[in-house]
């Protein structure tokens, strides 16, 4: 389902409060993200609590914030026992082929901000409706291996919600449990890397989610997300392991 970038209206987006999460792993990490979120755009205006409410803050930052090349949805599900929305993304994509992703993709001129990318997005692979969305915030960029900005937005989605995902991008919609991401070790994982001349072995953490080996770019996210909102430090590298022609 594509749904027009013109007809997602920022100002009528909802904000989670921390105050109305019932769940307290979920009211910690928004808290934590917002306050980030708030600390990354210098307006003396955001922190104007008098005047202006705190959702109107985190959608001001987020609005101000700079457009990243592409912007992904961390999807949290509301509910005791949270999970994160993943996808594998189709075999026959350009790029990533048959990796694993949050929903997202590129910016369209028509967007306007990272939010909105996000947004639509996830609506076109996964026909999660916008409306349904309750923004969190956002965390740091990360660089993909191509060399693209990539923006994610944190939001909290409803744990019945009915997504299916599009053919021809997405070939499995999947959760990830977050009380399981937060407590488990990553595993390694080696990934043969072609160069121009020789082959190299990579290693580099992953979790291993649902038969899917979540790494690269999501793993760094999701690693993100994890220190941001409850301080888990976790090491990402690549090593490489071995070289051959």
């Amino acid at each position: 389902m594509l749904l027009p970038s013109q007809s997602l209206r920022f100002d009528e987006f909802s904000v989670a409060v921390p105050d109305f999460i019932r769940y307290p792993t979920i009211r910690k990490l928004a808290e934590r993200v917002q306050h980030e979120t708030l600390n990354a755009v210098s307006s003396p205006a955001l922190y104007d609590g008098s005047n202006t409410s705190r959702s109107a803050r985190i959608l001001d930052s987020l609005y101000q914030t700079p457009i990243a090349d592409a912007s992904i949805l961390v999807a949290i599900t509301h509910e005791r026992h949270p999970k994160l929305l993943l996808t594998r993304r189709a075999a026959d994509m350009n790029s990533h082929a048959g990796e694993v992703s949050c929903a997202g993709g590129k910016h369209d001129a028509g967007d306007g901000n990272n939010v909105v990318t996000a947004l639509r997005e996830a609506c076109e692979e996964t026909a999660l409706p916008p409306n349904k969305v309750q923004l969190i915030g956002q965390l740091p960029i990360q660089t993909s291996k191509s060399g693209m900005s990539v923006r994610p937005i944190v939001a909290l989605i409803a744990p019945d919600l009915l997504l299916v995902p599009e053919p021809s991008e997405i070939s499995r919609i999947f959760w990830a449990d977050f009380e399981t991401l937060l407590t488990q070790p990553t595993v390694e994982y080696a990934i043969e890397y072609a160069m121009p001349d020789q082959t190299a072995t990579i290693l580099t953490p992953s979790w291993k989610v649902d038969g899917e080996t979540v790494w690269g770019l999501t793993g760094r996210v999701i690693a993100s997300l994890l220190e941001t909102g409850f301080d888990r430090q976790l090491e990402w590298y690549y090593h490489i392991q071995n070289t051959r022609n």
